[in-house]
């Protein structure tokens, strides 16, 4: 007789909550926050809440449907070992029902209390992750960073939709600087966590192309995300103080790219530059977005 699966124990709370990839959560949340509010239509602060309550569900059932999919790629990854599912504190088919009941939530929530052209690019933005970057791109090629990348540049369109109905140049803009700005932040991230891809079998640019490649490629990419991230000021979309930001930040990016993109290369131990560079992507976003909305309401 085949001996029975064990059953797991019920899982808890915070397991439900690591599930849902909360750091990753905070710069979604907060670059839909931005983009509601820096949005011509001041919306009610009940609804602007609904609204960011949705971008935050539906990022994290979007994470939580990429756990489920990705549990043994992330087993056999260090830094992802320790997730619910390949520690075996979580049952798979949890984790789908909650991603899915989740989605469907946000989904209908956002529909009923704001409008449609939020809810529509909401859920474009949940099944684009799930299915177009975890399902079709991931484990097949090695620009799937570069396509998956669009996945995490919607909720500022979001936030936007929320509060106007519909999108305009600015929005769109602020899509394209994270969409462009994802290459370099991942790839940075991925050079010093090649060996973790590469036991995945996760073809991550680092591991199928080298080193010398993926350095120039976060190069080029700087390069139109940093057109992306200053137009909105010569466009006169915005004012002085997220223009002057953007030049500042975007300048000091491009320079740690451009050690990255220079260097030849290094142990694994001695990734300083892509450590750096890594980190102040994040920062980046946090200060571009945080001076958009600054330039909305002090200008």
């Amino acid at each position: 007789m085949t001996p029975a699966t064990p059953l797991l124990p019920p899982a808890d709370w915070r397991d439900f909550l690591a599930l849902t990839k909360p750091r990753v959560m905070t710069l979604v949340v907060f670059t839909g926050l931005c983009g509601m509010l820096a949005a011509p239509v001041p919306i009610h602060p009940v609804l602007g809440f609904t609204a960011i309550l949705c971008i935050a569900l539906g990022a994290g059932a979007a994470g939580a449907l990429n756990q489920w999919y990705e549990a043994d790629i992330d087993a056999v990854m260090r830094r992802t070992a320790k997730r619910p599912l390949p520690d075996g504190r979580m049952d798979r088919q949890a984790a789908l029902h909650f991603g899915v009941g989740l989605a469907a939530f946000s989904v209908l929530l956002m529909g009923l209390a704001l409008n449609v052209a939020a809810a529509a690019i909401l859920l474009v933005s949940i099944l684009f992750y799930v299915l177009i970057y975890t399902v079709w791109l991931k484990r097949r090629t090695p620009q799937n960073i570069v396509i998956g990348g669009a996945a995490g540049a919607f909720p500022p369109l979001i936030g936007w939709a929320a509060a106007t109905g519909q999108v305009a140049l600015l929005p769109f803009l602020l899509f394209m600087l994270v969409f462009l700005w994802t290459p370099p932040h991942f790839w940075a991230l991925a050079l010093f966590v090649k060996t973790d891809y590469a036991n995945a079998g996760v073809p991550m640019l680092p591991v199928v192309a080298g080193e010398r490649v993926t350095r120039r490629q976060i190069g080029l990419y700087t390069m139109p995300m940093a057109v992306a991230a200053i137009a909105p000021w010569p466009l006169g979309l915005t004012g002085a103080i997220y223009g002057v930001t953007s030049v500042a930040g975007t300048a000091l990016f491009a320079a740690m790219a451009a050690q990255v993109a220079t260097r030849r290369q290094a142990p694994d131990d001695a990734m300083r530059p892509e450590k750096r560079l890594f980190k102040y992507s994040i920062l980046y976003l946090f200060l571009l977005f945080g001076a958009l909305v600054a330039d909305r309401y002090l200008t």
